[in-house]
């Protein structure tokens, strides 16, 4: 999303022109569900997708009647074997495509969108339906936008459809907090980025924390490793990976993040290794609940022994739980 903003922000600024393609409803079995975004260009070009196959390929079609100067509107495409606009597409659902011009009146909103990306925190994009115009709805205020009645019922973790308006969350909560800076982070952190994790490294190493893979990370602190919570402030949205150099170091991170409400706390490491880290925290006075709530070892069982095979095992994880899988 982040990237996809950036290029649309980025080309629109140089002098093109661009349909915002947006799905804003789908249902059934579909490639892509509400929130996917594409962006296409007045030279035909694209950034983003809103699922690919024949769907992607006529909405790109449909837009170019917007680039010519058509308002906003939307398109309903039936992806079943009856489907009149002859897709090709047998998924059995079906998904409603806004078409959303933009051009250099379209700035402000674009760079508020990109500042508020880099810089993660919760924001809404709301859409009027009956009107071509779009709004960022960030610290308590609608920006670009003007709406009549109650913006909050439109603000929930999902995506809201009225007959009027169409509001989803720009950003995903929570913050992804790595701690080591070793071969295993520096594979994680680029991965997590691409599937839509803000990453903050912390590391007591400063020449660790230059890893040419960490230039996507939103933040990175270097620093003694027991007293991490007077730089960061971990809530109940965030996740926590512990990969430091040392096992003693691990178990000092694991000492402060159970304290907090974190919504996932793993640690690498072998089996003895956990089980003298849980031996040495019941001993600091934490119980059985408490050690519970740290997945080790971390990452699915997908039997990769590679530093980059343990960081899909861990990404996944954290998409899983994320989503509520796990």
């Amino acid at each position: 999303m982040q990237q996809m903003f950036n290029t649309l922000r980025d080309r629109v600024a140089a002098g093109a022109r661009a349909v915002l393609c947006s799905i804003i409803a789908s249902s059934g079995s579909t490639p892509r569900g509400a929130g996917a975004k594409m962006a296409v260009f007045d030279d035909g070009s694209t950034v983003g997708t809103i699922g690919g196959g024949a769907v992607e390929f006529r909405a790109t079609e449909i837009a170019q009647g917007f680039l010519c100067g058509e308002e906003a509107g939307q398109y309903h495409f039936d992806l079943s074997n009856h489907d009149k606009t002859d897709l090709g597409m047998v998924c059995g659902g079906k998904v409603t495509v806004y078409f959303q011009p933009m051009g250099s009146e379209s700035l402000p909103l674009l760079d508020a969108v990109c500042a508020r990306l880099a810089a993660g925190g919760k924001a809404w994009l709301l859409t009027r339906l009956d009107a071509p115009a779009m709004g960022l709805y960030e610290d308590g205020e609608l920006k670009f936008l003007s709406l009549e009645g109650p913006v909050e019922p439109l603000l929930g973790p999902q995506s809201v459809l009225t007959p009027t308006v169409y509001s989803e969350p720009l950003t995903i909560p929570g913050t992804v907090y790595v701690f080591g800076g070793g071969h295993v982070a520096q594979a994680l952190v680029p991965l997590l980025h691409t599937v839509h994790f803000r990453t903050v490294i912390y590391d007591s190493r400063p020449h660790a924390v230059e890893a040419p893979a960490f230039a996507q990370a939103a933040k990175i602190y270097i620093g003694n490793y027991n007293r991490v919570l007077e730089r960061v402030t971990i809530t109940e949205e965030d996740y926590v990976v512990v990969m430091t150099p040392g096992h003693q170091s691990d178990r000092e991170i694991l000492a402060q993040v159970l304290k907090t409400p974190a919504r996932y706390i793993g640690c690498i490491g072998s089996r003895s290794k956990i089980a003298m880290t849980n031996k040495l925290l019941r001993e600091q006075g934490f119980t059985d609940t408490d050690i519970a709530r740290v997945w080790s070892p971390i990452g699915l069982p997908i039997g990769g022994e590679t530093p980059e095979e343990v960081a899909l095992s861990i990404a996944a994880q954290l998409v899983a739980v994320r989503s509520g899988k796990m």
